[in-house]
């Protein structure tokens, strides 16, 4: 179970830290907290700030959840942030990643999520990177665990599509690189 969501969505924060010197938003539920004033969630809404950075991020999920370790859900979109920052595989517990709305460029970075064993979810839409030629394919071959991509199932064609998309890239890059390394 995930719990109610620690939510700090709508605060106008520019970085994560932000929220340690900040109360959540009320939810329907009222939020747990241990005797060190944590927070009993596993998920924890970031959503429509002006971050730009995650910076601190491992720090704050400490200061703010019971288990940091075990957060599930954490939701980013509609920020600011221009990176997949690689602090996000330090969250190995990750299922939910929402990413939806920053300015994220670069496809390759999506790679680095695949060193999360539990990420199911993930939502990259409204982003720079949606533009580039067969983008759902990409994200699909780099994140095979993938159930659900942009609140949109994956389906096993896709998952099908997508690893023959995937060997057939990787020819090309063995054929140019040995073309490359015979002149």
């Amino acid at each position: 179970m995930i719990g109610s969501p620690v939510d700090f969505s709508f605060k106008h924060l520019s970085a994560v830290s932000d929220t340690l010197s900040d109360e959540p938003n009320p939810g329907a539920r009222p939020l747990k907290r241990n005797s060190e004033q944590k927070f009993h969630s596993r998920a924890l809404r970031l959503n429509n700030n002006n971050i730009t950075d995650l910076i601190g991020l491992m720090d704050t999920i400490s200061g703010l959840l019971v288990e940091p370790t075990r957060l599930a859900w954490l939701d980013l979109s509609f920020n600011d942030i221009p990176h997949i920052d690689p602090v996000l595989t330090q969250l190995r517990d990750l299922r939910l990643l929402y990413l939806h709305g920053n300015g994220i460029c670069k496809l390759s970075e999506v790679a680095e999520l695949a060193m999360l064993p539990c990420l199911h979810t993930i939502t990259l839409h409204g982003n720079p990177l949606e533009t580039e030629h067969d983008y759902r394919a990409h994200v699909i071959a780099a994140l095979p665990h993938l159930k659900t991509m942009d609140f949109s199932a994956v389906t096993k064609q896709e998952r099908e599509l997508a690893s023959i998309w995937q060997k057939g890239r990787n020819q090309r890059k063995s054929t140019s690189h040995s073309k490359v390394n015979r002149k």
